[in-house]
């Protein structure tokens, strides 16, 4: 297997494709991509390097997000789960001699999920209602999951889009944090915006909890420790908040 965006201290929205890896896809028979604008090169590459027999997994398209939904579909544990049956039915049949092999491994992963889907009911029932912000979209769908109130969105967007917010949601994010109308601020901790920055200044100033997030998993950690230290982390920046 060969990961294409594993460098935790890159910006995925900035990557562009070399030519090792445009030869990396053209000898994969199953190849794995975010899709709804999150990585647009793969499609181009995807086009130069055709392969009949190659199987193409678009994990937005899987779970039925469109084009303008959250891209960071990652923080979303039934998107995953969707992703890793689509991916066992490919590598069965792929690989049919294998197959209750990679069927054993989807029930384990399966079984493993467990965890996270307790730890955030858990948080949930404690923290549904709560205003919060971000610099950028990535724990967009967590957030949701959790039940928590997201403001700032459209400065989020133009962040994550690398362009300029207007005036006026760089001046109602501001005033979220110095009044400390929101509880929580989350950034990227895997890109650098000059803005961005700034709202986190404010946001230690006030005396609001910070919290990093990445958009891809970092070295050493299987997907469902990602998370649970994600949520861990939230948790503890909000220790006796209820809604």
């Amino acid at each position: 297997m060969t990961s294409i965006l594993s460098n935790p201290d890159q910006d995925p929205h900035l990557f562009e494709a070399s030519p090792s890896v445009a030869r990396a896809i053209s000898a994969a028979r199953i190849v794995v991509y975010s899709g709804i604008d999150y990585d647009p090169w793969m499609a181009s590459l995807l086009h130069a390097t055709s392969a009949p027999e190659r199987q193409t997994l678009v994990v937005a398209e899987l779970a039925g997000r469109k084009s303008g939904d959250n891209p960071h579909v990652w923080y979303d544990p039934a998107v995953m789960l969707t992703y890793a049956k689509a991916l066992a039915a490919a590598l069965d049949a792929a690989d049919p001699a294998r197959a209750s092999g990679y069927d054993q491994r989807l029930a384990q992963f399966t079984a493993s999920l467990q965890p996270v889907e307790t730890r955030i009911a858990a948080l949930r029932h404690r923290l549904a209602g709560t205003p919060v912000t971000a610099t950028e979209p990535v724990f967009g769908t967590m957030f949701q999951a959790l039940g928590m109130v997201v403001r700032d969105q459209r400065f989020q967007l133009a962040v994550m889009n690398n362009t300029e917010p207007s005036a006026s949601d760089v001046a109602a994010f501001e005033t979220g944090l110095k009044t400390r109308a929101v509880k929580l601020l989350v950034y990227n901790a895997q890109a650098t915006d000059p803005i961005a920055a700034r709202m986190a200044k404010l946001a230690a100033a006030a005396h609001i909890p910070v919290v990093g997030v990445t958009e891809t998993e970092p070295p050493g950690k299987t997907y469902q420790e990602w998370m649970l230290d994600t949520l861990d982390a939230v948790a503890r920046a909000l220790p006796q908040h209820a809604s």
